[in-house]
């Protein structure tokens, strides 16, 4: 059971990979708590098992052993369907390279989370207009992906990952495909609205500079956590 001053709690995490004749390990032995509402950086170098972490986190994958809990549920102890059910109600995501669909309106992507959720039609459409309206694109909100910059895309994906009010959002080098200004503005603004809205976030990042903003920082070796900093 997670401590009552926690949110997010994993325990004695070990993730390892058939490799042919082989058992590689990636994540080795980690444990660590998160509390509601903290911003949390994950560092380290390629390979280090960064974003192994964030997949179990997420519930895409499962651990080789030890237990994550979010507030009372164990997700590590979920089957596939329910891990995506609890996924659906909880979790928003910002990836790297945006991953809006093109087909869709701009406001057809930041509704599609909400109405997988079973948001009602003008409940969705409140949310979406008013989450566009604070990422600056509310003119912009009938047109297609293709007609938006980088930096207006990603502004895109962070109104989607908050469109269905997740508890915990999820980042995966946000600023990683856009130039420095331009990632300096999104993260500025994703980390006001995370921070407005009390959502728990933890982001994967290369780069110190962004990490510096979070409340503390987990860095990650060759799938050892070997420091935390506040």
């Amino acid at each position: 059971m997670i401590p009552d001053n926690k949110f997010i709690c994993f325990e004695h995490i070990i993730k390892q990979f058939q490799e042919g004749d082989q058992r590689r390990t990636v994540l080795a032995d980690l444990s660590a708590t998160i509390r509601r509402g903290e911003f949390v950086a994950m560092v380290g170098r390629s390979g280090s098992g960064k974003s192994t972490l964030l997949n179990l986190l997420a519930g895409l994958d499962q651990p080789t052993s030890g237990e994550i809990w979010v507030g009372d549920t164990c997700i590590s102890g979920l089957s596939d369907r329910d891990r995506t059910l609890f996924r659906r109600d909880h979790i928003g995501f910002v990836f790297q390279f945006f991953n809006l669909i093109p087909t869709l309106t701009v406001r057809e992507n930041v509704l599609l989370t909400a109405e997988l959720n079973g948001w009602k039609d003008a409940d969705a459409k409140t949310q979406a207009n008013k989450l566009l309206d604070a990422v600056g694109l509310g003119d912009r909100a009938n047109v297609f992906p293709d007609k938006l910059s980088g930096g207006e895309q990603q502004r895109v994906a962070i109104a989607r990952a908050l469109c269905a009010n997740p508890d915990i959002i999820l980042a995966d080098e946000p600023t990683g495909n856009l130039d420095a200004d331009t990632g300096a503005s999104i993260l500025n603004l994703l980390t006001r609205l995370v921070r407005e809205q009390n959502k728990t976030m933890i982001m994967v990042t290369h780069s110190m500079d962004v990490a510096a903003l979070a409340d503390r920082i987990l860095k990650l070796d060759h799938g050892h956590l070997v420091e935390t900093k506040s």
